[in-house]
C-alpha cells in the first residue's frame, strides 16, 4: 500500500457480501418514489386528501341515522377548511358548496329547513365555506413564492456546484448531492472535478455553517480552486492557493462573524499516465479506494492537518500523499452527512464496512455506487437525515486485456502486497 492507506475493517466481507457481487440497481433511482417520501408519508398524505369528501359522507350517514336533536354540522364545517390546503381552488369550492348542500337537503329531508337551528347551521357552513375558499388563495399564493424561492436557491446552487461530465479526463465520474431538509438546495458541502495539464483535479469539502453564507463561501472555494487548479504545478501549490483565498474573504468581511470562515476539504489529483492519485487532507473525512477486486482501503492522512481558512492558527507545509490507483479502482470521495448519518440508536453509517468486498463495474459504476449509498443511507437513518451529503467517485477504466474483476494479474500482485 501506498502512504496513508489503510485496510478499512470488515474490508473483505464488512457488508456481508462475497466479493465480486455487483449492485444492479439503476443509478440514480429513488424507490421511495421521485419525491423520496415514504410509504408512510405517502399514505398520510392521501388520508388527509380523502377525508373532506369522507367528512361529509360520514355527516349524512350520522344525521340521517340520528334523531333531530343530533347535528352532524361540525363535520360539514370541517370539510371545507381541510380542503382549503390541500386541493385546488375550484376543488376546494366544490367541497365548501357540497356540504353546504348536503346540510340544506338533510333539513328539507326532515321538514326543518325554516327552524332557526336549521338556518344558523347552513350560514355556518355557507360561511366557513368561503372562509375556506379565502385561506385556499393566501395559501396557493404562498406556495408559488415557496415554488418560485426554490426555483432560485436551486438554480443558484447548480450554477455553483454543475454537474460534472461522466467521463473527465479518461475517468468515469459521477457526484451527487443530497440535502438533509427535503426540498432544499442550498447547502454548505461542495465538489469540483476539472481536468488540467497536471491531471485531474478533484476538490470535495464542507464548509462550516448553512444559508447563504455558506454558499458564498462554497463560490469563494470552487472559484479559488478551479483558477488554481489550472494554473498551480502541484497540488500543495493548489491547497495554498485556496487558503489565501479565504483568508482574504474573511478579511474583507470582517472575520468569521459575517463569513463562513473554515472548510475541510479533501484535494485529489490523479495524473493522466501515472496509475496514481495524490491527496491532501484538510480535516476532511478520509477517502474510499474501492479495488476492482472487491479490497477496499480507507486513505487517511499521515500528516493531520488544520481545515482550510484555519492558516492563523498554525502554518506548514502541505504534503500530499500517493497511493496507487490502478485501472478498475474507484475513488469515494465524501463529505461528513455520509460516514456520521445515525439510525435511531445512534450508530454511525460506516462507508467502510459497508462497501468491502462489493464491486461496481463498468463506466457507471460511479452513478451506481453514489446511487446505493444513497439509498443505504436513506434507509440507515428512516429517511431523517441531518447534515448535506456531497459524494464524488472517480473511476479509472480498465485497459485492454484487463480481466472482470477490474485488475490483471499484474495489479493485483502490486497492489495486494502492503
Amino acid at each position: 500500500m501506498g502512504p496513508g492507506e489503510s485496510e478499512g475493517e470488515g474490508a473483505s466481507a464488512g457488508s456481508g457480501k462475497p466479493a465480486g457481487r455487483s449492485v444492479s440497481r439503476p443509478p440514480g433511482r429513488r424507490p421511495r418514489g421521485a419525491s423520496g417520501k415514504s410509504p408512510v408519508v405517502r399514505h398520510e398524505r392521501t388520508f388527509v386528501r380523502a377525508l373532506p369528501l369522507l367528512l361529509i359522507v360520514v355527516g349524512i350517514v350520522y344525521d340521517i341515522s340520528t334523531p333531530p336533536q343530533f347535528t352532524a354540522a361540525p363535520l360539514f364545517t370541517a370539510a371545507p377548511l381541510v380542503a382549503a390546503p390541500f386541493y385546488s381552488l375550484l376543488s376546494t369550492t366544490l367541497i365548501g358548496a357540497g356540504a353546504s348542500l348536503a346540510v340544506l337537503g338533510l333539513h328539507f329531508k326532515t321538514n326543518t329547513g325554516t327552524d332557526v337551528d336549521a338556518v344558523t347551521e347552513v350560514f355556518t357552513v355557507v360561511t366557513v365555506a368561503v372562509l375556506a375558499v379565502l385561506i385556499n388563495r393566501v395559501v396557493r399564493r404562498g406556495d408559488e413564492q415557496l415554488a418560485s424561492a426554490r426555483s432560485i436557491a436551486e438554480a443558484a446552487q447548480r450554477a455553483v456546484l454543475p454537474q460534472p461530465d461522466p467521463r473527465i479526463g479518461g475517468l468515469d465520474v459521477a457526484a451527487r448531492y443530497e440535502a438533509a431538509e427535503a426540498d432544499a438546495f442550498i447547502g454548505g458541502d461542495l465538489y469540483a472535478v476539472q481536468d488540467t495539464p497536471h491531471g485531474v483535479r478533484v476538490i470535495v469539502g464542507d464548509v462550516r455553517g448553512k444559508g447563504m453564507g455558506a454558499v458564498a463561501a462554497v463560490a469563494v472555494v470552487i472559484g479559488a480552486f478551479r483558477e488554481a487548479a489550472e494554473q498551480e504545478t502541484t497540488l500543495e501549490a493548489v491547497a495554498q492557493r485556496l487558503e489565501r483565498a479565504l483568508a482574504r474573504e474573511g478579511t474583507r468581511r470582517d472575520g468569521l462573524d459575517d463569513f463562513e470562515g473554515f472548510t475541510t476539504a479533501i484535494l485529489a489529483e490523479i495524473p493522466h499516465s501515472d496509475g496514481l492519485v495524490r491527496l491532501i487532507n484538510r480535516g476532511h473525512p478520509g477517502p474510499l479506494l474501492l479495488r476492482g477486486d472487491g479490497r477496499l482501503c480507507v486513505l487517511s492522512a499521515t500528516e493531520p492537518a488544520l481545515p482550510l481558512g484555519m492558516g492563523e492558527l498554525g502554518a506548514w507545509p502541505d504534503r500530499a500523499d500517493e497511493t496507487e490507483f490502478p485501472p478498475g479502482a474507484m475513488l469515494l470521495l465524501h463529505t461528513d452527512g455520509l460516514s456520521e448519518a445515525r439510525d435511531s440508536r445512534g450508530e454511525f453509517y460506516d462507508p467502510a464496512a459497508r462497501l468491502g468486498g462489493r464491486i461496481f463495474p463498468g463506466p457507471n459504476g460511479p452513478d451506481v455506487l453514489l446511487a446505493t449509498l444513497t439509498e443505504e443511507v436513506r434507509r440507515h437513518t428512516g429517511g431523517g437525515t441531518t447534515d448535506d451529503m456531497a459524494l464524488l467517485a472517480v473511476r479509472r477504466p480498465l485497459a485492454a486485456g484487463s480481466d472482470a474483476a477490474g485488475t490483471d494479474a499484474t495489479e493485483i500482485d502490486v497492489t495486494g502486497r502492503d
